[in-house]
């Protein structure tokens, strides 16, 4: 395992977006159109609608062509299909205020903040209508753009070269392992975000807060 300095100066800070700042989940879409038969939804979402489906779209295979794939395989299921693409904002819960919050502080300490996220190019600007903290990022990387997701290697030296930031002093925070370890082994520090509050002490041991 990658050993990582524990008090490096940090310079920048790099967010996930999905489960860290904002709460976005399929489930919030489902749950409404099956009507609360909860195992009917997860029986849709891990066999129809499924997590390798959704990363499809990620790595930047349009969600039109997606939902148009998908309907030809399951054409009985094809109104829920569709509804993935035409009802997606309401697969967007909000934000996560208390990590918003952070976020905020971190702003206000005149922090550079970045994105990363995986996610379809084409959805972007719709979470840019729903989350005004978007605009408090210097930039973000936005996996469906460049054709390629976390934990692949290519999104982190995207980012990096994109940006001109330096490994060392880069902070990276993501609520999923995978993607937390993938950026460590190109040298970033990195954290798995677990709570908020967690997450804000975090921050002060790194004196960033």
């Amino acid at each position: 395992m990658e050993r990582q300095n524990p008090t490096p100066r940090i310079t920048a800070v790099v967010f996930d977006l999905g489960g860290v700042l904002m709460d976005w989940d399929p489930r919030h879409l489902y749950r409404k159109l099956f009507e609360g038969n909860h195992s009917d939804m997860e029986d849709f979402l891990t066999t129809i609608c499924t997590p390798e489906w959704i990363g499809q779209q990620d790595m930047g295979l349009p969600v039109a062509d997606a939902v148009a794939q998908l309907t030809r395989r399951f054409p009985d299921h094809a109104p829920m299909i569709e509804a993935y693409d035409k009802r997606w904002q309401e697969i967007l819960a909000g934000p996560i205020e208390e990590s918003v919050s952070v976020l905020a502080d971190l702003r206000e300490q005149s922090v550079p903040l970045f994105g990363l996220t995986n996610l379809p190019s084409e959805k972007f600007p719709t979470l840019r209508e729903s989350l005004d903290f978007l605009d408090w990022f210097e930039g973000v990387v936005v996996s469906g753009a460049i054709g390629v997701a976390k934990p692949d290697p290519e999104i982190y030296v995207h980012l990096l070269e994109t940006y001109v930031l330096t490994p060392e002093t880069t902070l990276y925070i993501d609520d999923v392992f995978e993607n937390v370890e993938g950026a460590k082994a190109l040298g970033l520090f990195a954290l798995q975000f677990v709570s908020p509050g967690k997450l804000r002490s975090d921050l002060a041991k790194l004196a960033l807060l």
